[in-house]
């Protein structure tokens, strides 16, 4: 498998000397938020006090400085659209030409060269032979697709659904060092700040970073093909997730590893949507007779503590602006007490129907079976 280990960061840890402002705002949402809502100045004063502590990244930038040892006219002409125009007005000859004359001393900038188009080519050759169909072509983008665009389209439903995004913790990054000469899938990948030579990014969306666009309950993979799996806050979205975790271990090779995360405790949240959490006995009987548990653990970025942080502030965010105030003031003692009278705080009248499903302790679903000519008529009217 001619796939040489290599990997691109596209986010990194930024510093006083290489902050920038909209790289920054670009891979921290709820900063760029609270500078809308005018709660916080700028991401630099937020950086300065809050980002460098809590370890905060920026978004790796996408263009260079253009200089005369560097300069790419396909690269240069991408960023600069006035050079293009006046090259189609017959005012420049070239790119090159724009840059000598005006471009160098104005400090003008390129795209900058990626390395992940040869990164992927190389990879998803050594993938063609563990595809069901190996003739499967490429995309123009230089993917395989096998999701039908307009299904997904209409499963996703909104295109301002937010980005799936979350990088590996340190344990992860030395599983996929350790196989640097194999191939893991992840499925559901999301958008990784990381593109990986050795990891094949799998995901129903499209991001910059996804190899193969597919859904999880139908792998377009051979039997035993992957050396590991990862698989992290995915099966809490899917709608069967016995049927995906069936597919998971279909393609993993005997002696593969897997690591797989689905939330418990934490609230409601879709992309696009969000149908089951699991107890760890949960999460164990998706894969109990098809695969060997070696263990299962709590660690730091799985720990209490995210659930309680991340309810609490989501609620705070929910309320009106008094009733916020009093719930922020609550002492712990306060809610852990009998509950029942808090109900008749603000702070829990206020809270809106939207939160209420997000947060809740559970919900309460009413039916009715159809009547029977009901039912009958029903499937009169679905047939061809």
């Amino acid at each position: 498998m001619n796939n040489p280990f290599k990997l691109v960061a596209l986010q990194e840890t930024p510093t006083p000397q290489t902050f920038n402002e909209q790289a920054y705002l670009a891979v921290n949402p709820d900063v760029a938020e609270a500078v809308r809502l005018g709660k916080i100045r700028s991401g630099w004063v937020h950086f300065k006090k809050f980002g460098h502590i809590e370890g905060r990244r920026q978004k790796v930038a996408d263009d260079e400085l253009a200089t005369p040892e560097n300069f790419d006219e396909a690269r240069y002409l991408a960023v600069n659209p006035d050079a293009r125009q006046a090259i189609a007005l017959g005012q420049f000859a070239s790119g090159r030409a724009h840059f000598d004359q005006r471009g160098r001393a104005q400090g003008r900038r390129q795209q900058r060269a990626s390395d992940i188009p040869a990164l992927r080519a190389r990879k998803l050759a050594a993938v063609r032979p563990l595809l069901l169909d190996p003739e499967t072509p490429l995309s123009n983008s230089g993917k395989f697709i096998f999701s039908d665009e307009a299904a997904l389209r209409a499963d996703v439903c909104a295109d301002d659904m937010p980005i799936s995004e979350n990088g590996y913790d340190d344990e992860t990054v030395e599983w996929i060092e350790a196989l640097a000469d194999g191939l893991i899938l992840d499925v559901g990948a999301g958008y990784r700040p990381v593109y990986y030579s050795n990891v094949v990014n799998f995901e129903m969306m499209d991001y910059s970073t996804t190899d193969v666009v597919g859904v999880a309950h139908r792998l377009p993979f051979k039997d035993d093909a992957f050396d590991g799996v990862i698989s992290i806050a995915v099966l809490e979205h899917v709608k069967d997730p016995f049927r995906c975790a069936a597919e998971i271990a279909r393609v993993l090779k005997p002696g593969g590893w897997l690591k797989c995360c689905v939330p418990f405790l934490q609230p409601l949240h879709g992309y696009p949507h969000h149908y089951f959490n699991m107890t760890h006995e949960g999460l164990r009987a998706l894969f109990e007779g098809r695969l060997t548990i070696e263990r299962q653990e709590v660690t730091n970025p799985t720990h209490p503590i995210w659930a309680i942080a991340w309810q609490l502030r989501s609620w705070s965010q929910g309320l009106p602006p008094r009733a916020r105030k009093q719930f922020l003031r609550t002492r712990v003692q306060d809610l852990i007490a009998y509950p029942g009278p808090l109900l008749e705080k603000p702070w829990a009248r206020q809270l809106p129907r939207e939160k209420l499903f997000e947060l809740a302790a559970a919900t309460i679903l009413y039916a009715r079976k159809p009547a029977a000519e009901s039912a009958a008529e029903s499937i009169a009217n679905s047939a061809p």
